[in-house]
């Protein structure tokens, strides 16, 4: 790894924790910067998944000190999303690289598209069934083990239909992200799928990010990151479909 492809992987991440503090799609970015560092795909989407933990736990601290919501009852959800995050990330991880890469470009387009229309949350919508919940949250699981990339951006709106208020669900929704990486990260491990130098390098720019990226929201910074990330999202994954060098 050279100093600029270090460089390029902590702006990322950067970037990348600011916008899922805002709110969720920066591993859209992430993924495709590691396999144009040199990451072969599938250990670019388990590498990662470090950074992915750190900002989550990091998340899950601060709203565990603010102590502004009970998510006692999140069993529901974590459950199911336990379970498709661990049947998710095996089976993408048999994938081969360049099967990957093509699939994630594809994905990077409808990813793209929900960070720009952000899909709203129904608060006053009668609340799924135990049955539907489990169903919607498993599935969630799935893509989130398997991609993760996006998956913040449907949580808030499942589940604000699973019953939660906007407060507690946002509390959830860091936990579930930090569920689903606990679980999913192992498994990219045990098949050998984390480069750990870049991945930790990556780990450092996920982490500040998401500290500056409560600031920026505050702040209104947010439309200026989002365009970034948008513009920038959209070039790698030409990249990865090789419409252009």
């Amino acid at each position: 790894m050279t100093w600029w492809e270090a460089l390029l992987l902590v702006g990322g991440g950067l970037v990348a924790g600011i916008v899922n503090t805002m709110a969720g799609g920066g591993s859209a970015l992430t993924v495709p910067l590691l396999v144009l560092a040199g990451v072969p795909g599938n250990q670019a989407n388990g590498s990662n998944r470090v950074g992915i933990l750190t900002s989550s736990a990091a998340a899950v601290m601060s709203f565990r000190h603010s102590q502004a919501t009970d998510i006692s009852g999140a069993a529901k959800v974590l459950v199911p999303t336990v379970v498709g995050s661990i049947v998710g990330s095996y089976t993408i991880s048999q994938l081969a690289d360049d099967t990957f890469e093509k699939i994630l470009g594809l994905l990077m387009i409808p990813i793209v598209i929900l960070t720009v229309i952000k899909p709203k949350p129904k608060l006053d919508a009668i609340p799924w069934s135990t049955s539907v919940t489990a169903l919607v949250f498993t599935g969630i699981g799935l893509y989130g083990g398997a991609f993760q990339a996006g998956v913040g951006l449907v949580l808030l709106a499942a589940l604000t239909r699973a019953g939660y208020d906007l407060v507690t669900a946002n509390n959830v929704k860091v936990m579930v992200n930090l569920v689903v990486v606990v679980f999913a990260l192992p498994v990219f491990i045990v098949q050998g799928n984390v480069v750990w130098a870049p991945a930790l390098v990556l780990a450092v720019g996920f982490t500040f990010g998401g500290w500056f990226g409560a600031k920026l929201a505050v702040r209104g910074g947010e439309q200026l990151v989002r365009i970034f990330m948008i513009v920038a999202a959209l070039f790698l994954a030409g990249r990865l479909l090789g419409l252009w060098g």
